[in-house]
């Protein structure tokens, strides 16, 4: 424990952002860090309790109250090991993760959480800066070969894991550039993506391949891996968007948010507009842009809408309005529902709530509204309220609803798994093995989607399983 009466003495500072009126012109991370000084105060609050609720409301178990010891003491390097010890991209989750672990921080009973999400990401960048993350390569080889389909948190986090293991480890990437959503479905504002590249020059120098373009079920059949390789892990994600089902909805000016958002940071990567958007252009510029669903996803379309100079936007979510603060006593340490306000919604937007779409108005081909309902929840049941329907002016609506699980064709059809009865690739938390033989699930794929944090744990596990299955013992954590 750093300092006893941390945590009596000062107050939680967390990082803070730059104006909404200056970041709102570019797409880089505008988020400001803590001064080392204040860093080590932060680190100080926290109070080593006896039973550290963070560790279960993080994921990977992360070693909350060592490493902030550690920050606290200036002993960076060792703190950095700590932090490497459970996850493998700290510098991934400590800019995107929610924090549940600050939600279960024992100080979150009276709203003053220790700051972990900004000293995680302290450490890793400091580590980055200073050259201590180097590629660790194995020292001997196994001679076995294992295909990893996927290169999202949970494809990187598995494979990394595996080929540190001794295993030859080839990853495969539908699209051009590695990292999944978390390339492409994530902000360059949220995380600049050379963040990515960096950790696929050090995997590569640890000897795992990576083939991009590259989708299996299409390029590559799935049996020629089963073939070719004495493993095959499963973490394409869940990709099958959530489709919206009244009239209108066929018109050319509604669109999935994972287009919108693909296509700027395709931009963004350097791409013409022809390659960042082979079947058409989708900006918000000018435009009068309506989101339909109200998590991140949305907020992301939000603060892409803003920085492409939309004339509106208004963001719906067809749940209730959540409270401004949930209650401890039935809440704490799990994590709470409660009126969430991100760095997207600062930026400019209307937002509304309990409110559903009932069909989008278009002349000439174009969207031209959205007509809406609210609603009300009665016993489990949403109701429309009589009489209150009302009608919204739209250019572009963008569809952020979220996913309904795996895409089937293609990969997954040639694997002949089974699926759960959420239509996710049916494995366990203990082998990761589906119902076909040597062939393996984790991440979104596996559990439906969730969070970059979930699915490094589920890559780490899963590759322990791997290890184990092919050596008949492992020596990699899960």
């Amino acid at each position: 424990m750093g300092k006893e009466t941390g945590f009596l003495e000062y107050e939680r500072k967390d990082r803070s952002y730059a104006d909404p009126k200056e970041r709102v012109r570019h797409y880089k991370e505008f988020v400001v860090p803590h001064a080392e000084p204040d860093l080590k105060l932060q680190a100080a609050r926290c109070m080593n309790c006896g039973i550290p609720y963070c560790h279960n409301g993080c994921p990977v178990n992360n070693l909350i109250p060592d490493w902030n010891h550690l920050v606290y003491e200036a002993d960076w390097r060792n703190a950095l090991e700590v932090l490497h010890s459970t996850n493998n991209f700290p510098e991934f989750t400590g800019r995107i993760c929610p924090a549940p672990c600050e939600a279960a921080c024992t100080l979150n009973i009276i709203d003053q959480p220790v700051t972990i999400k900004s000293i995680e990401c302290a450490i890793v960048d400091r580590g980055w800066n200073e050259g201590w993350i180097v590629p660790e390569p194995p020292t001997e080889k196994t001679g076995k070969r294992v295909a990893v389909v996927g290169s999202g948190p949970a494809g990187l986090a598995c494979a990394q894991q595996l080929g540190r293991a001794g295993h030859s480890v080839t990853v495969f990437e539908k699209n051009d550039r590695l990292g999944g959503l978390l390339r492409y479905g994530i902000p360059d504002f949220k995380m600049e993506k050379h963040l990515i590249n960096r950790r696929a020059v050090q995997m590569e120098a640890e000897g795992v391949t990576f083939k991009t373009s590259t989708e299996v079920g299409v390029d590559v059949s799935f049996a020629s891996l089963k073939e070719n390789f004495d493993a095959v892990v499963l973490a394409g994600g869940a990709e099958e968007p959530r489709r919206l089902l009244i009239p209108g909805a066929e018109l050319p000016g509604v669109r999935l948010a994972m287009e919108f958002l693909t296509q700027q940071n395709k931009r963004n990567a350097g791409d013409d507009e022809v390659r960042a958007a082979p079947r058409g252009s989708l900006v918000a510029t000018g435009k009068k842009v309506i989101v339909i669903g109200g998590g991140d996803t949305g907020s992301d379309c939000v603060g892409t809408s803003n920085r492409q100079g939309a004339e509106s936007v208004v963001q719906l979510e067809i749940m209730p309005r959540p409270p401004e603060k949930e209650d401890k006593a039935l809440t704490w340490p799990d994590w709470p529902l409660k009126l969430r306000t991100s760095s997207s919604h600062e930026e400019g937007v209307e937002r509304d709530w309990s409110v559903l779409a009932k069909r989008v108005i278009g002349e000439g081909g174009e969207v031209t509204g959205l007509e809406c309902v609210r609603v009300e929840w009665k016993d489990g049941q949403m109701q429309d309220v009589e009489g209150s329907a009302f009608v919204i002016p739209a250019d572009l609506i963008l569809l952020a609803m979220g996913f309904t699980g795996p895409v089937k064709s293609g990969l997954l059809d040639q694997s002949g798994v089974d699926f759960d009865s959420r239509g996710n690739v049916l494995a366990d938390t203990s082998k990761y093995a589906t119902s076909e033989d040597k062939v393996f699930a984790c991440g979104d794929m596996r559990r439906g989607q969730s969070l970059v944090v979930w699915a490094i744990r589920e890559g780490r596990q899963a590759a322990r399983a791997v290890d184990e299955a092919l050596m008949g013992t492992s020596e990699l954590p899960r």
